[in-house]
């Protein structure tokens, strides 16, 4: 039998690349890369004439930010407030209580395979799609408003924080679930004792982040008809005010 080739081992810190000695070489890639941009910007077809026109129009609607009317549409915002933070509250901890199963189940050093599987598929599934798309999916099924967004931002929440949860399970330290697990507890005591002190903290900072995220989400979903602050903020942007 030959013996076995040597492998190299591969490097444990990163080096800086070594320059291009060749000075012409150096400059033949700058004037490379500045024809291609000149080249580049020079096929954009822009009317200047239209950009020049339009900096007063730009100008208008700027100012507009500077000087917002609460009082008018102070009825319509306040329902959009309203409607956006049920939507974030209510939203993010039903999905938090489906977040945990489906992490837990998605954790490959405490679940079985087929359930592993499965609930790796869900989180895949969840985590497929962005917000705007699935916002428009149940706008279609089920109408226009904050329903709608609420299974949005549900269906969003399981995605991010069911992944988390599942690879901070199995980063976990060993050597607490095996204390557990040698005194003879179940397969629940080891989740409750020897895990579930690990991940918390993890999980309560994860959901805290989570409801931000919701609550930001809720003002963009509404372009679509997902109801919350972003349909007030859509209808307004529509009639330029």
């Amino acid at each position: 039998m030959s013996a076995p080739a040597e492998t190299t081992p591969l490097p444990t810190t990163w080096r800086r690349p070594p320059p291009i000695r060749d000075p012409r070489l150096r400059w033949a890639i700058y004037g490379g890369s500045l024809v291609y941009l000149v080249l580049a910007f020079a096929s954009i077809d822009i009317n200047w004439t239209r950009v020049y026109d339009g900096l007063d129009r730009g100008l208008r609607f700027v100012k507009g930010f500077l000087v917002p009317d609460f009082l008018s549409r102070w009825g319509d915002i306040a329902q959009g407030m309203e409607e956006s933070l049920t939507m974030t509250v209510t939203a993010t901890v039903v999905g938090i209580l489906i977040s945990v199963p489906i992490g837990i189940g998605g954790a490959r050093n405490i679940a079985p395979m087929p359930v592993y599987l499965t609930c790796r598929a869900i989180i895949a599934l969840s985590r497929s799609f962005q917000e705007i798309i699935i916002a428009i999916l149940f706008v279609a099924m089920f109408g226009f408003g904050p329903f709608a967004g609420f299974l949005t931002l549900s269906f969003a929440t399981i995605g991010f924080l069911a992944k988390l949860l599942a690879e901070d399970i199995e980063d976990i330290d060993e050597a607490q679930a095996e204390a557990i697990r040698a005194t003879g507890a179940g397969w629940w005591q080891v989740v409750n004792f020897g895990i579930q002190p690990q991940v918390m903290p993890r999980l309560i900072g994860l959901s805290l982040y989570r409801l931000d995220i919701n609550f930001r989400e809720s003002s963009v979903i509404g372009i679509v008809g997902a109801g919350g602050i972003g349909a007030t903020l859509n209808t307004a942007m529509d009639r330029y005010e």
